[in-house]
């Protein structure tokens, strides 16, 4: 079922132990991975220090960018659900000193709900 889901757009709380081992190159000295959420090939890391957006790039995956948000550093934050027409639930991120917010789309589920509360969480 989660690869169906994951197929469809819908983010899936994912295994903190291989999201661990995966970033443990990236991560600071007492940095800890609290919660991470996969969306198709992209995933939502959240540490106690920031938020890290992994985004796998091309038809083979191999290239990957990496964006990393300091919670210190998100402005605000907002999420437009899903309507009865409308499949789509959006997440936005406005950057201290950037004009355009980051956007993200999922599909009509409740994992963009757990993350608005992480979000809210780590940076009110």
């Amino acid at each position: 079922m989660g690869l169906i889901r994951g197929l469809m757009g819908h983010a899936t709380e994912t295994d903190l132990e291989k999201v661990r081992e995966e970033f443990a190159s990236m991560l600071i000295e007492g940095e800890d991975v609290q919660a991470a959420y996969k969306l198709v090939r992209d995933m939502f890391v959240f540490t106690d220090k920031r938020l890290i957006v992994m985004d796998k790039q091309g038809m083979t995956g191999k290239k990957i960018s990496y964006l990393t948000v300091p919670y210190g550093s998100i402005v605000c934050f907002s999420k437009e659900s899903a309507g009865h027409f409308d499949l789509d639930a959006e997440l936005k991120i406005w950057v201290r000193g950037q004009d355009i917010p980051l956007t993200y789309e999922f599909k009509k589920d409740s994992s963009i709900e757990d993350i608005y509360r992480i979000l809210g969480a780590a940076v009110l």
